[in-house]
């Protein structure tokens, strides 16, 4: 017997039929003698519109109200959920976050969780009930429903998970796992079997949609495993692994030790909206990157790339970096307005595209930045940026070529093939 939690996002609980769909995954997993508790999203676009309401009812409305109608949306959810199993025979029963109780911060609208008391679910579970919980809420230390800000119910599943002792927290979306890059861009795109935390991490900080990055830094700290699968598969079909033994579908986020193969690359990511900002003939002196990057996180800008060049004589310094595309032009007012910031010119452009390889395997393989970008020459593709870490490399380019680089670099690192 296994002790499971299933999270079902918005698209997987977009109408009642799609909830009875959700539900079916959940009587299989009871029927095979598991453990299961469950952990749902808002109806796809409902929390969107509650936000809607918010705002219209005042542009500058109190954080703990608005956290009290938001998170109205994952009741409705829950509530249904916990109906349609009870219909079907399974023993079920809805919970808001502040019932389990989930603590969290105060921070309302983006609070992080503080613990969880798992005393009621764990009774729930063992005498075969299964609890629904609200994602993306939980209870400040003075009892005030909060939100977790966005990714909260991935990140609710994963602290369940880890409170309850779940042996895997299976995260139902509306793709089948995670691939190796985008099929739409390359169709031959190749699901993968398993993926390290690592790279995971990396993959949804760098671009990829289907899991949020804070669920992955959680499940990562807490040692929690992860699958990815779809809820549209057909729940009463045989489980069936990616590898074709019988088995979990989808694509398990595990520890690196659980993986005996590693690929050097395992996936290429894409992140478009890209700005560049060059300060240029910046006066050379401790404490000068500290006020150019100072300046902008005050101003809550989110800068990613950094490159410094020194000029021969010392004296000056060039200073890259990259910001979103939205984030530009918010920079530049702040660099413009920073008197502590002593440069001779500012120059910028919008529109850039980051490419991105990532692999635990490049930990120990030499020369994967350098293969990268020979693969990209070939193309004709100019780098303006590079950056490194242990396991991806980066590089920024014109979005005209961004599709061309994915699918160049896909190919180059033999992700085409069926074993990738």
């Amino acid at each position: 017997m296994a002790r499971i939690v299933l999270k079902f996002g918005g698209t997987s609980v977009a109408d009642v039929d799609r909830i009875r769909q959700a539900a079916r995954h959940v009587k299989r997993e009871i029927e095979a003698g598991n453990q299961a508790c469950v952990v749902v999203s808002a109806m796809s676009g409902k929390t969107n519109e509650l936000v809607a309401w918010c705002r219209q009812a005042a542009p500058l409305h109190d954080a703990r109200e608005y956290d009290a109608v938001v998170a109205s949306g994952e009741q409705v959810t829950a509530g249904l959920m916990a109906i349609v199993l009870s219909e079907m025979g399974i023993p079920s029963r809805s919970f808001a976050g502040w019932q389990v109780p989930i603590h969290t911060d105060d921070a309302h609208g983006a609070a992080r969780i503080t613990g969880i008391d798992a005393t009621e679910l764990d009774k729930r579970m063992n005498e075969g009930w299964v609890p629904v919980i609200t994602g993306f809420q939980g209870v400040s230390p003075s009892g005030r429903i909060t939100t977790l800000g966005r990714g909260g119910s991935d990140t609710s599943a994963v602290a369940v998970a880890a409170a309850v002792g779940a042996d895997r927290c299976d995260i139902y979306t509306d793709v089948d796992g995670v691939y190796t890059t985008d099929p739409r861009i390359v169709p031959r795109a190749r699901r993968m079997n398993r993926i390290s935390f690592e790279e995971m991490l990396e993959m949804a900080s760098l671009g990829a949609k289907v899991l949020m990055i804070r669920s992955v830094e959680l499940a990562m700290a807490q040692k929690v495993r992860l699958v990815v699968r779809s809820t549209f598969d057909d729940p009463e079909a045989p489980q069936i692994g990616p590898d074709g033994a019988p088995g979990v579908p989808g694509t398990l986020v595990c520890d690196e030790d659980e993986i005996m193969e590693k690929q050097i690359v395992s996936g290429v990511t894409l992140a478009r909206g890209e700005a560049k900002i060059t300060l240029r003939g910046v006066k050379d002196k401790p404490g000068v990157a500290a006020s150019v990057f100072g300046a902008l996180a005050d101003e809550s800008i989110v800068v990613d790339m950094i490159v410094q060049n020194i000029s021969d004589d010392g004296a000056v310094t060039d200073i890259t970096f990259t910001v979103p595309d939205a984030e530009y032009d918010k920079a530049v007012r702040t660099l413009e307005k920073a008197s502590a910031i002593e440069y001779e010119k500012l120059a910028g452009s919008k529109g850039g595209a980051k490419i991105s390889v990532v692999g635990v395997g490049m930990r120990s393989h030499a020369g994967v930045a350098a293969s990268m970008f020979k693969a990209l020459a070939d193309k004709g593709i100019n780098i303006q940026l590079i950056t490194t870490s242990e396991i991806k490399t980066s590089v920024l380019i014109d979005d005209q070529y961004a599709e061309l680089a994915v699918r160049a670099l896909h190919t180059y690192y033999g992700l085409d093939k069926p074993e990738a």
